[in-house]
């Protein structure tokens, strides 16, 4: 492309329709907020330093969620228009020479392709700007696209200030826009609110150029839907499904095997290798990656985890901020609570839950167990009903069992504690001090068998009834 590129996000509105505390950028769709998609998008035609994000209502909650260094910020103090926004950056941004491209930070479906499109529209001509349109079945609430004898478009008129002729015209403005910044910045002051909401519009510096004798061209796309502004939590729905389909969709393609795709949550930052199965209703959230030949079960959780090759997931399955190596399983039923380290060929079973837990290689927790603040050794069997208890009502404490112990069912480690390895725990034990290697712990009272004990017990209940 000719000359750098400085791009300008629209972000500063709140978006009343929304019914929303929230400023509209801020709604997630796909996995993002919505002015992320944007300006991830933004970055395939210039580097941060030359992105520029206009905020206004709740500026300093957008200017947090945008983690990329390097992006600035312009604040739009008042909210007067689309044009006042720009009026607003002038001081900061007009000493930018190249091209100027305009989104808006609630747009999150706009492809780099149509971005690099427009550009090229406009850099490919000596027109001083470009213009995204599409032809639309009804265009209503858009504005009309006008054009002269050669086809340059010399003016934008709104809906509800066009004439019948003008609002039978179906090409639309997307709302997009690329422009030569010199003459841009030189007639930005021009804008003027002569309408009647009293507002200064970006889409007058069409008719504003056109009259000071530059020719502005079209950049005519396919799908206007790609286009698609967020007003309402329904079109906020609209998109989500859209973003969503699209990651599903690359997966897919990708030689990612994923079972009634619709059903199906993907987040952008999600990696998946081949030849694995991705059963219905499953999320896979955040930036986890996941490798090849494993199965995701039906109505799982995964988020911000990973996943080697081989790993199955069961049904069911909550599996958060946690590492699976090559082979483990974990399900149905499991929850991975946080910050997991499940060690090759490892099984957790249904009901089951792990927190801040190293669980070894080929070690076993079938069922029923719940092990915190742990670190369990290669080859340990846990048996059901099995707690570690890591919090004494002040602090957290941990366990640790040595490779190849054996943990009966329903033992109770009462941390901080110690079992060596290769030891064993009597099932129904309460451990409380540390157990050697090799040895047998038995933590429970003798069982004492009375005799006739109960059948005297109902004799005396029948005598005190009558």
């Amino acid at each position: 492309m000719e000359g750098p590129v400085t791009v300008v996000i629209l972000a500063a509105g709140l978006g009343t329709r929304m019914k929303s505390r929230k400023a509209k950028v801020l709604h997630r769709a796909g996995g993002r907020y919505l002015v992320e998609h944007v300006l991830g998008t933004a970055q395939t035609l210039a580097p941060p330093e030359r992105i520029f994000v206009v905020v206004g209502h709740q500026a300093a909650a957008v200017r947090a969620a945008i983690q990329t260094p390097g992006v600035g910020f312009i604040e739009q103090l008042e909210q007067k228009g689309t044009g006042h926004a720009l009026m607003v950056a002038a001081d900061r941004l007009s000493g930018l020479d190249g091209r100027l491209v305009i989104l808006y930070g609630d747009c999150p479906l706009v492809r780099p392709r149509t971005l690099e499109g427009l550009v090229a529209a406009q850099e490919s001509s000596d027109a001083a700007g470009a213009i995204l349109t599409a032809v639309m079945d009804d265009p209503t609430g858009y504005g009309r696209v006008l054009r002269d004898g050669g086809g340059h478009v010399t003016g934008v008129v709104e809906q509800r200030a066009g004439t019948p002729e003008q609002l039978a015209i179906r090409e639309a403005n997307m709302g997009l826009y690329c422009y030569r910044a010199a003459p841009f910045w030189r007639h930005i002051q021009e804008l003027r609110p002569d309408n009647p909401a009293r507002e200064y519009y970006l889409t007058d510096m069409v008719e504003i150029l056109h009259r000071a004798g530059h020719t502005v061209a079209p950049y005519r796309i396919d799908d206007p839907g790609e286009v698609l502004g967020i007003n309402d939590r329904e079109e906020l729905a609209v998109v989500d499904r859209l973003l969503r389909a699209r990651k599903v969709r690359e997966l897919m393609l990708a030689g990612v095997t994923i079972e009634k795709p619709e059903t199906v949550t993907v987040d952008p930052d999600v990696t998946i290798g081949m030849d694995t199965i991705v059963e219905p209703f499953a999320q896979i959230l955040g930036r986890t990656t996941i490798g090849e030949n494993c199965r995701i079960g039906a109505c799982s959780v995964i988020r911000d985890s990973e996943l080697a090759d081989e790993v199955e997931i069961g049904q069911f399955t909550i599996v958060g901020t946690s590492r699976l190596e090559r082979g483990a399983n974990a399900g149905p039923f499991a929850r991975l609570r946080m910050e997991n380290h499940v060690a090759a060929g490892a099984h957790i079973g249904n009901f089951v839950e792990l927190k801040k837990t190293r669980l070894g290689a080929g070690a076993k927790a079938g069922h029923l167990a719940y092990l915190g603040d742990s670190d369990i050794g290669a080859g340990v069997n846990i048996g059901a009903g099995t707690i570690t208890c890591n919090y004494d009502g002040y602090r957290k404490h941990g366990t640790k069992i040595g490779a190849g112990a054996f943990i009966g069912s329903n033992s109770t480690l009462v941390a901080p504690v110690e079992v060596g390895e290769g030891a064993y725990l009597a099932a129904g034990s309460v451990v409380t001090n540390d157990v050697p290697a090799d040895a047998l712990a038995v933590g429970r009272a003798r069982q004492v068998n009375k005799e006739d004990w109960a059948r005297k017990r109902r004799s005396l209940g029948k005598e005190s009834s009558r």
